[in-house]
């Protein structure tokens, strides 16, 4: 199981100092959101960004691609520095040709799930994707809540995984927390992203990762 804070929600004029924090305890990815206001309401940072973590981080940047048109941007993200790149299936012409783009630019390859999107539009990519990110709010903003139907989202894409014999990274985005980290973990989830939960927590980011890890890994 993987941590991967999601900088979203991070203080920006604080970033290099929260992600550094976060490298520190514990967190195995840093994860970027890039939104476009078109394909989600909302706007967030692109490659300059990401090349500016890059410098101060050797943790993989795992970035997620919320916006129309993906493939214009592959190179542009790979040239930042990003480590793997994950593109919506409702954003893409052609899911296998980007995830082939994404591989070809020397990066982990990535496809995201709205919530509302049924997971037959995952099947063709379980053989050519290196992530799968399920979706537990609808893309655009932070801090919001989890939905609860996710967790028999992530079970079924952990048994079309397994079905495959595939090492598929399974990961979670949205509302992810301490309070239902256990739950996401046990329908099959291995890779967790939590943004609010991380570098909003009163008590700090490393008691929150901490706190994150144990929740996830309770028997």
């Amino acid at each position: 199981m993987k941590i991967a804070p999601s900088i979203l929600a991070a203080d920006f004029a604080r970033l290099g100092e929260q992600v550094a924090a976060a490298e520190a305890a514990g967190a195995e990815q840093i994860h970027v959101d890039v939104m476009d206001g078109h394909f989600v309401p909302n706007i967030s940072i692109g490659p300059v960004v990401v090349e500016a973590v890059r410098r101060i981080t050797r943790l993989p940047l795992d970035v997620h691609l919320m916006i129309s048109e993906p493939d214009r941007y592959v190179a542009a993200f790979a040239q930042a520095g990003a480590s793997a790149l994950t593109v919506h299936v409702e954003a893409s012409d052609d899911i296998l040709h980007s995830l082939r783009l994404i591989r070809t630019a020397g990066m982990r390859a990535g496809v995201a799930l709205r919530p509302g999107t049924p997971l037959a539009g995952l099947h063709e990519t379980r053989l050519a994707a290196d992530i799968w990110l399920i979706m537990s709010v609808e893309p655009g903003f932070g801090g919001q809540a989890f939905i609860p139907d996710s967790i028999g989202r992530i079970a079924q894409a952990r048994q079309i995984l397994d079905e495959a014999k595939s090492d598929v990274d399974l990961a979670v985005d949205g509302g992810v927390d301490a309070a239902n980290a256990k739950n996401v973990c046990a329908a099959g989830a291995t890779v967790l992203v939590a943004g609010s939960a991380i570098f909003r927590d009163k008590l700090g980011i490393d008691a929150a990762i901490k706190a994150l890890r144990a929740a996830a890994t309770a028997p």
